[in-house]
């Protein structure tokens, strides 16, 4: 693996990784706290394979989610009688570093970093989700450990699951998924050559088109599938549930691992759709998910 606390959008944060990484080392205990949604799943599970790969003594808990939390509540960390507490926060208002109280606990939240972008190195700044910063703390931890390979090519899911790129291009979610691309963590492809995308992903797609595409897919020229994409993906563009940015990323950028055949997309979207509404099923829906998560690093299986 490729250091990720080297690629732009880290370099803000990179001080603060590494030294959460040497006080995660000096403890003899860690309790890591999450809420019970995919994004808290996908963060815990981060630091989990680490600990797992360590062998470090570790509890975990989830947390009901924010949708069970009245509006007007914050939940509040309870610290453990022994050991370091780990609170994740995943939907937690972005704070900018060096506003980020001081705490007697590790507070994963997200945090505005900024990336400069092209010849003239114009700066933009974003949102680095918790997954991405669990994702860089274990490797850290154990840069080439199992587990924490195992779940790498999901490193830069929590940007996806977040909104930027519901209205604009995300440059921390681009540098993030190149830089796991670029170290063989994920191939990307296009739509047509995933074998088994999840059906609902794009309003207004035709899945009898995208099918009869994928069939002739190999046998097309460069040119002839960028025209067959191109009318695949018209009837979508005028759908006001999808980003344009967001579209381009489904139908030009699909993440595939190893031999499965559904995209890492796909299998977020999955997952999402079948998430418990109810607490605490989704709590144990939560535990059980992880536990397959950190065994086969897939979400679902193909």
């Amino acid at each position: 693996m490729n250091d990720l606390l080297l690629t732009h959008p880290f370099t803000d944060v990179k001080k603060r990784i590494l030294e959460l990484s040497e006080q995660i080392k000096d403890s003899g205990m860690v309790h890591i706290h999450a809420p019970a949604n995919l994004s808290g799943l996908l963060a815990l599970s981060m630091l989990e394979s680490a600990f797992l790969d360590t062998g470090m003594k570790y509890r975990r808990r989830f947390l009901p989610s924010d949708q069970h939390i009245p509006r007007d509540e914050r939940r509040q960390p309870q610290l453990p009688k022994d050991g370091l507490l780990i609170f994740i926060a995943p939907f937690e208002d972005t704070w900018k570093l060096d506003e980020l109280p001081k705490t007697d606990y590790i507070h994963i939240t997200p945090l505005s970093v900024s990336v400069r972008l092209g010849s003239n190195q114009s700066e933009r700044r974003g949102a680095l989700d918790v997954v991405a910063q669990c994702a860089a703390l274990a490797a850290q931890m154990v840069p080439n450990g199992q587990k924490v390979r195992l779940l790498r090519p999901f490193a830069s899911t929590g940007l996806w699951l977040r909104e930027a790129l519901d209205t604009t291009f995300d440059p921390i979610h681009t540098a993030v998924r190149d830089h796991l691309r670029e170290e063989g963590s994920f191939r990307i492809v296009p739509l047509p050559e995933v074998p088994s995308p999840a059906p609902g992903m794009i309003p207004g797609l035709s899945e009898r088109m995208l099918s009869r595409l994928q069939k002739g897919w190999q046998k097309m020229d460069i040119d002839s599938r960028s025209a067959a994409l191109s009318e695949l993906i018209l009837p979508t563009l005028t759908h006001p549930s999808l980003s344009t940015p967001r579209l381009e990323e489904l139908v030009w950028h699909r993440l595939m691992i190893g031999t499965s055949d559904v995209d890492v997309m796909s299998q977020i979207f999955l997952t999402e759709n079948e998430w418990p509404e109810d607490s605490g099923a989704a709590k144990i829906h939560a535990s059980k998910l992880a536990d397959s998560f950190l065994k086969t690093g897939l979400l679902l299986h193909s």
